[in-house]
């Protein structure tokens, strides 16, 4: 049976269960539905994959629950063909869902295995974004302005280099606290030298390694 009917009731479960959880943005919910996720966790957790729930990856790292996912998107506010910065390609799901959404993507990732999987995983789905190895923390200066940076991993602090890389209007979308819990928090520039921030709930994500993440 071809995967993609296989798990198309679960897919439109997710998104109900999403968009009863406060998902109003119908391209985000649209993107959701069409990647198929299963493909981005481990065989093992394929049946899993529809759940509202995080899932080890390798690594010791996990693919977050997809309405974190889904929830950290709605919050930069993209219009199609906007330029988005990702810290931690992880998987490549969150890549694939801004790529669904029409979106410039351009992600990073610290972990050799993880971003080569990644890349090879992208390109057989038919995906396109930048991927960069590298310190994540320091951003992707060469293609600077980004419309949106979103942030996968948990920042001790907003970290002030992603911010100087916004463009004016832009927002950047990252969970900020210790190890254990961390607050979405929402940058957007205002100007050269002015910037906005507001809060939202608490979730727990893996910590930012790099220069200006946890180590």
């Amino acid at each position: 049976m071809d995967d993609t009917y296989k798990y198309l009731g679960k897919r439109k479960r997710l998104v109900e269960q999403l968009r009863a959880a406060g998902i109003t943005d119908t391209r985000v919910l649209q993107a959701i539905f069409k990647v198929p996720r299963h493909l981005f966790v481990e065989g093992v957790f394929a049946d899993q994959a529809y759940e509202n729930k995080a899932l080890p990856i390798k690594e010791e790292q996990t693919i977050s629950q997809p309405f974190t996912v889904a929830f950290q998107t709605q919050l930069l506010q993209l219009q199609p063909n906007m330029k988005v910065l990702e810290i931690g390609t992880g998987s490549g799901y969150q890549a694939a869902v801004l790529c669904e959404m029409g979106m410039r993507v351009f992600s990073v990732e610290i972990n050799e295995t993880l971003h080569r999987e990644a890349k090879e995983r992208l390109r057989r789905l038919g995906y396109q974004p930048y991927l960069l190895l590298g310190d994540g923390s320091l951003g992707w200066p060469r293609y600077q302005p980004y419309d949106g940076i979103i942030v996968t991993a948990a920042s001790p602090k907003i970290p002030e280099t992603l911010k100087r890389q916004l463009a004016i209007g832009g927002r950047m979308v990252v969970p900020v606290g210790d190890k254990h819990l961390q607050t979405m928090t929402v940058v957007q520039r205002l100007s050269t030298d002015r910037y906005q921030t507001e809060t939202h709930q608490q979730f727990k994500f893996v910590p930012l390694r790099g220069k200006y993440g946890f180590g």
